[in-house]
């Protein structure tokens, strides 16, 4: 799929070193260090975990290339956890950032979550000090409906949001924060 300068692909196993690449950067894990990729093996589970949702649920995370030279710049989209709601999540290359990318398919990826399952809420999980993460998930609309503790990060001061384009039951926000 084309979006202006950007082309979206399904992942497949040949993306895993470019992913890599990019979740393995402490520049994009400086709001949580601890989740930063140390083992090519971690990266390998989380694209089959794409790939295995785009089978099951019609969508799930997109890779991100430049459209002209194909270099992975991230990844970017939604998919059901849980089956109580759809997770909005995005990552991109250090380099890639601030530049709306993110935004710009988020919205898309919304908008097709929407289309395939309109029952399920879309949710960003976020941490309150990634302004720049909650910032995107404003922008497509959704916004905070849960503010807590965040239950086993190494940082006992952080706090995790949980936005959202509705309100959440009870049950939803504790899937969310499973």
């Amino acid at each position: 799929m084309q979006l202006d300068d950007l082309r979206l692909d399904k992942p497949i196993l040949d993306d895993v070193p470019a992913i890599f690449d990019i979740y393995s950067d402490p520049r994009v894990w400086t709001h949580l260090p601890s989740g930063r990729h140390t083992e090519l093996e971690q990266t390998e589970s989380m694209v089959q975990g794409w790939i295995g949702r785009w089978e099951r649920d019609g969508l799930s995370s997109w890779i991100v290339r430049d459209a002209g030279s194909g270099a992975v710049l991230g990844n970017v989209g939604c998919w059901i956890n849980h089956d109580a709601y759809w997770n909005l999540g995005y990552r991109l290359d250090y380099g890639a950032q601030g530049r709306g990318i993110a935004s710009r398919v988020s919205a898309l990826a919304v908008k097709e979550a929407r289309g395939l399952r309109p029952d399920l809420p879309v949710v960003a999980i976020l941490l309150e000090h990634n302004k720049a993460s909650a910032r995107v998930a404003e922008k497509v609309g959704l916004t905070v409906q849960h503010r807590g503790p965040d239950a086993g990060n190494p940082d006992q001061d952080s706090v995790r949001l949980i936005a959202a384009d509705r309100p959440l039951s009870e049950s939803q926000i504790q899937a969310a924060l499973g």
